[in-house]
């Protein structure tokens, strides 16, 4: 299987991210709010790829989404520098609470506790959505697992949203030959993950 990566050079770098209080006043597409009773509680930056594998589809060849592979930061201040600091990773794996049914993972970098999600809504408005970006995402929690000793960081999280997309497109070539099919491809792309719990 041949891998290939869709840029050499991404320009978005690791931003800093800004205060969590500032969540309350990011501009959010209205089918991508948590319902009634759910409030933000954690945010972070993902730096990495979407990964797309060269597949037969009812009108040929096509790219076709096959998981996120991503770090998740927070930053804070340190002695006049910037530091950035990871929370979680972000990747494709079975969901026990589904029998095993593929879903995004989020798993924590500092207990190892774990949340599937499941995406319910999406948003392309130009409006909010970058030009050449994925889609904004609102993902419901299907599946948890305990940490370390039972700890369970992520186990509050009842919603997710994907937010301040950039880059992660499939390309728009390289999947057009029958030599192709199987071949895969990683597109850089950054975005901010919000958390959400029940309110208390």
């Amino acid at each position: 299987m041949k891998i290939t990566l869709a840029m050499a050079v991404f320009a978005p770098a690791l931003l800093a991210l800004p205060a969590f209080a500032e969540t309350a006043t990011l501009k959010i597409p209205e089918n991508l709010k948590p319902p009634a009773g759910n409030v933000a509680f954690m945010k972070g930056q993902a730096i990495g790829t979407q990964n797309y594998v060269c597949l037969p589809t009812a009108n040929g060849l096509a790219w076709t989404f096959h998981s996120p592979q991503a770090t998740l930061f927070v930053s804070h201040r340190f002695i006049n520098t910037e530091v950035h600091k990871q929370i979680t990773t972000h990747y494709l794996s079975p969901n026990p609470g589904e029998n095993g049914t593929p879903r995004a993972t989020w798993q924590s970098s500092l207990d190892s506790s774990a949340v599937w999600g499941r995406a319910i809504a999406n948003s392309t408005d130009s409006n909010y959505v970058a030009p050449g970006a994925i889609p904004w995402l609102l993902l419901e929690v299907v599946g948890k697992r305990d940490g370390l000793n039972g700890s369970n960081l992520m186990g509050w999280t009842t919603f997710i949203q994907r937010v301040n997309t950039a880059g992660g497109v499939a390309p728009a070539t390289g999947c057009s030959e029958a030599a192709q099919v199987g071949s895969t491809v990683m597109v850089p792309y950054v975005t901010d993950y919000v958390f959400y719990r029940a309110e208390q």
